[in-house]
Order: C-alpha cells, then structure tokens, then sequence
C-alpha cells in the first residue's frame, strides 16, 4: 500500500512543479510585453528631446540583457541609437553612436537572421557614418546603405519601411545627382501603399514610418 501512495505523491510534485514554472515564464512574459510596449510608446516623444533616445536605447539594451532570446529589445536599442545620431550636431560624436547601433543590431541580427526590419537599421547606420562627411564618405557608405535596403526589399517585399527610407534618401539627394521628388515620389507612393496593407507580426513588432512617408509625399506635391 507504501508504493501507490509515494508513487502518487511524486507525480503531484512533479504536476506542482511544473505549474510553479509555467506560472513564473508566464509572469516574466508579461513582464517583458509590459516593458516593451511602454518603451515603444516613449519612441516618438522622445524626438522632441533627443538625449531620451540614448536614454531609450539604455532601457531596451538592459531588456535585452534580462531576455537573452528576444531580438526585438536589441532592435529598438539600435533604432533609438541610430536616430539620436541624425540629431547630433557634432559630427565628431556620430561614429561612435552609429558604432554602438551596430554592436546592438548585430546581436538582434544573431538571434533573427536575414530580417529585413534589421537590414533597414544597418541602412540607416551605414547612412548615419556617410553623413558625417558625404563629399569623402558616399563611395563607401552610399552603396553599403542601398544593399542593405536591397536585401530588405529581397526579404520581405511586403515591408514598408525599405521603400520609405529609400524613397527619403532620393528625395534629399540633389536632382543632378538622381534625386529630387520627381525621383522620390513613386517609391515612396509605393511605400504608402504598402503601410496601408500592413499589419504588424505582433503589437510589439515594427510599425513606424507611415506618419513620416506621408509628409514626405505631401512635400512632393
């Protein structure tokens, strides 16, 4: 009569322990969900104060740091980290942030290869670099940010923002040199068409951009 009753008693530990576990992965989830979402909120007030990107980006890495498998908290880190560098007025400085952005995305770039959500912030860094000097740095950097947005396209057609970033880079490229709305405009008309269509993998994935393509758009009318 021992036996049945030890044997019963092991499988309710057993039962107990696993609940015990399924309840703290649940409770660290939410955790996790309830960090990003209020972080992502923060992203587009924080323009307004650039310094809170580097503060963002702070916040997404420890994230990352806690939930070593999640990719996302390393891709908002870089994408805090690469516009902070578009609003740094000393030139001297942007390398470095640009070179962090790439530290981080190239840890979300581990964990979720051939994303093209991370290829459009390798563009967006290798444009940061060339940015510093574009008369000396465009041969090396111009190209390295178009095959980046090359791959983006190549990886998910449907996405967005490859078209958007492109469309903004011609926009602001002189007409002489193959810019210009008239240049811009149906990529980034195309761009439009594609944010219209989308919806995000999750209510933590990517969605930026659209706000953005629109009044480019509205400038090349």
């Amino acid at each position: 009569m021992v036996r049945p009753k030890l044997k019963s008693m092991k499988k309710f530990f057993l039962i107990a322990a696993i609940s015990f576990l399924a309840i703290g992965t649940h409770a660290q989830s939410e955790k996790y969900l309830a960090s990003m979402k209020s972080n992502i909120a923060a992203i587009d007030t924080s323009f307004k104060n650039p310094a809170n990107l580097l503060a963002l980006a702070n916040k997404f890495e420890r994230i990352a740091t806690a939930e070593k498998d999640q990719w996302l908290a390393y891709y908002y880190a870089a994408l805090c980290q690469v516009n902070y560098t578009y609003m740094e007025q000393d030139k001297s400085k942007v390398d470095a942030i640009a070179d962090k952005a790439t530290e981080l995305i190239d840890k979300a770039d581990a964990l979720q290869p051939k994303n093209s959500e991370i290829s459009c912030i390798k563009s967006m860094i290798a444009s940061a670099h060339m940015m510093v000097n574009p008369m000396q740095r465009y041969q090396e950097y111009g190209p390295e940010s178009a095959s980046y947005l090359d791959d983006a396209i190549q990886q998910d057609s449907n996405n967005p923002r490859p078209e958007y970033l492109k469309g903004q880079g011609l926009k602001y490229t002189p007409d002489q040199f193959g810019g210009g709305c008239v240049t811009a405009k149906p990529i980034l008309q195309s761009s439009l068409d594609k944010y219209n269509k989308f919806t995000p993998a999750s209510e933590i994935h990517p969605n930026w951009g659209k706000e953005r393509v629109e009044m480019l758009l509205a400038e090349c009318k």
